[in-house]
């Protein structure tokens, strides 16, 4: 039962987080964006205390539930896992004892931190379980670049590789968040424990653990690396594993009723799952967004080199965007006008960044914050991002077709949501001059609609400059 349940829950929020990541949700979209919201390493950058300590309380008490049931990679190492498992009865029994990798484990985790607390995230995000998942999910329903595809692609044979050869390997030898986790649930509460006195020693439990972490000989758990996939409860046939209280002295774990046992495990194990979706509420969030009520589409055009990088209202700095994101892509899927992409650069790679030759941010729209879950897009109103300046147009009136084909446009004008361009006379003093547009610097909030709807081919006359820190009107 404890393993049916752990299952079950795991298989929902995977579809959950994956449906999410496809961009593919529809209406259970506000429902299941908690999934996001609760994954341990955006829960740390976005300094979500609530959620944190909760992940935290629920390893000491319960071991690595999390890395089971919450984790979307961790899930999917187990269906890889359960997939070799059918072609060959056997190789459902192919694992055993390791010992821990201690010294790769926590150098992979100190370089780790290393990176995060250099401003590299979107470097350290590359192993991160959630940010890896994340990758993998959208290059393949929203493949935007050779780079990203490549990433994504590697991540998936890598990862599929070594769960088809040995299971949880990456879990428990390179994953960071694994690494964290091991230390809290290293003094788990409850967790699979070993009856000596009704072990027979036949190492099926050893031979089905994915984690390699129960050394049957010497009838022990390194709790530490044991993610509470319950296989080996379910594999041993003498009823000498249970999940309960870790520190029961021996002589009464041996005289306690096989019930009664079996009624603490279900009781732990409930009381698990009570706190995965008590933290879930905690962080559950909804977020109505109208549609895009849009333009009429108009021939592409290309992107112009920017000294600074566009990035959505909320991140408040370039240097809070590069220190939180771990680039798992859910903004850039949100995004209704397909302004955001990923950061193909070094500083910042994968890391959303904003172009308007599709659209432009639409000053109602704030999706990208409704659904960041590591706090590099911080939540904004829509009143709010109106008086949020992440830019500045500027017009080159050498392009202008106003200016050097005397025709008349004002195509910018008339379609700036902030009223920051007004037409003016090429000559004051004659006014039948044409009219050629200016940016009211103080009125500009970068939203870059005038560049989009500009005619000039194939860069537009008038272009949005970044701000490395956004201005507030």
């Amino acid at each position: 039962m404890l393993r049916k349940t752990r299952i079950a829950l795991a298989v929902v929020f995977w579809a959950a987080i994956t449906l999410l990541l496809a961009d593919c949700a529809g209406a259970l979209g506000s429902w299941i964006a908690f999934t996001a919201k609760i994954q341990f390493l955006p829960a740390v950058l976005a300094l979500n205390v609530a959620v944190v300590a909760g992940l935290i309380l629920l390893t000491f008490v319960c071991g690595r539930v999390y890395c089971s049931v919450i984790c979307p990679l961790g899930v999917f190492q187990d269906m890889v896992s359960w997939l070799r498992g059918k072609f060959k009865k056997k190789d459902k029994f192919r694992f055993s004892y390791s010992k821990p990798k201690n010294i790769v484990r926590y150098a992979v985790l100190c370089v780790f931190i290393a990176l995060i607390l250099a401003g590299l995230t979107s470097i350290a995000a590359l192993i991160a379980p959630y940010s890896m998942f994340g990758k993998i999910v959208t290059s393949v329903f929203h493949t935007r670049t050779l780079v990203g595809a490549s990433i994504a692609s590697v991540s998936f044979i890598l990862i599929t590789c070594l769960a088809w050869w040995d299971g949880r390997i990456w879990c428990n030898t390179i994953c960071p968040v694994g690494s964290v986790l091991g230390l809290v649930s290293r003094f788990s509460l409850f967790g699979p424990v070993i009856d000596k006195s009704k072990c027979v020693e036949c190492h099926l439990c050893g031979k089905a653990c994915k984690a390699s972490c129960i050394d049957s000989k010497e009838r022990k758990i390194d709790a530490s690396r044991c993610v509470a996939c319950m296989d080996c409860i379910s594999n041993c046939k003498h009823g000498a594993i249970s999940y309960g209280f870790r520190y029961k002295k021996e002589s009464a774990q041996a005289q306690a009723p096989k019930s009664e046992a079996a009624d603490t495990s279900r009781r732990a194990f409930m009381a698990t799952a009570g706190l995965i979706a008590g933290t879930a509420l905690l962080k559950a969030q909804q977020a109505e967004v109208g549609g895009d009520g849009g333009l009429a589409p108009i021939e592409p055009k290309q992107a112009p080199e920017r000294l600074t990088p566009l990035v959505p209202a909320g991140v408040v700095s370039l240097k809070n965007l590069r220190q939180h994101c771990i680039g798992c892509q859910l903004c850039v899927n949100a995004c209704p006008n397909k302004v955001l992409r990923p950061n193909m650069s070094l500083e910042g790679f994968l890391q959303p960044v904003m172009s308007y030759e599709n659209g432009f941010c639409r000053p109602e729209c704030t999706k990208c914050a409704d659904v960041c879950p590591a706090g590099a897009i911080q939540k904004v109103t829509r009143e709010e991002k109106t008086a949020i300046q992440i830019g500045l147009a500027s017009v080159d009136l050498w392009m202008c077709v106003a200016n050097t084909e005397g025709v008349k446009c004002g195509n910018c004008a008339r379609h700036c949501p902030a009223g920051a361009i007004k037409l003016t006379h090429v000559d004051p003093q004659d006014k039948e001059s044409a009219m050629i547009p200016s940016v009211n610097e103080e009125r500009c909030i970068g939203c870059g609609a005038c560049e989009y709807v500009c005619p000039v081919r194939p860069l537009s006359a008038i272009r949005v400059e970044g701000y490395e820190v956004h201005h507030i009107k």
